[in-house]
């Protein structure tokens, strides 16, 4: 049979534990939220793919001087720019206690994008100056991959619900990273592009 976001919500709420619930519940798979996300990046197609993580916890730096050691490089590849900076700053609030109080705010993200935008010219050897307006439309790019971000973690977390053997609290999860997409999108998608 074929499934509907009715069939999907109810699915879905076989495993939540009582009381605990997607918050607004019923469209959290609405068809809405799966058109909206194409749509709204399908502008972003020409923005630069680049070695990615996708997830924080990617490397670790040991007391040698330039030796990093990889980890959970099965999650690794080619990502959009503005994706992978984007869920970098929602891991800002962690993975087992999420406190998105601790997301990164407008000032701390121009500053942290500003850096990034020298570092990656000098790289691709362009002039290394930055101006407001490079700095402001990866700030709306980025800040609607994070919302990308936290739908994807989010069903990916409600797969692992059902099916992980991993000891941990993947529902949970799925629940925190679902609302907070909800919670942001009315915000994140009143962002434009500077003229």
């Amino acid at each position: 049979a074929k499934a509907t976001p009715a069939t999907v919500n109810a699915d879905i709420a076989s495993f939540l534990p009582q009381g605990q619930m997607l918050t607004p519940y019923p469209a959290c798979l609405h068809s809405q939220n799966a058109a909206w996300l194409p749509a709204c990046l399908r502008v972003q197609m020409l923005m630069p793919l680049v070695p990615a993580q996708s997830q924080r916890r990617c490397c670790i730096p040991t007391a040698m001087m330039g030796d990093v050691q990889f980890i959970d490089y099965e999650y690794s590849g080619y990502n959009y720019q503005a994706y992978d900076i984007g869920n970098h700053f929602n891991e800002f609030a962690g993975v087992n206690e999420v406190d998105y109080s601790l997301f990164p705010d407008r000032a701390l993200q121009e500053q942290w994008l500003r850096s990034y935008l020298e570092a990656y010219k000098e790289y691709k050897g362009f002039d290394k100056d930055v101006t407001e307006k490079e700095v402001e439309v990866l700030y709306v790019q980025v800040n609607q991959f994070a919302l990308a971000s936290h739908f994807f973690w989010g069903l990916w977390a409600l797969i692992q619900a059902k099916y992980s053997t991993i000891d941990f609290d993947f529902l949970g999860y799925a629940v925190v990273r679902l609302n907070q997409y909800f919670k942001m999108k009315p915000e994140v998608t009143a962002l434009t592009f500077p003229e």
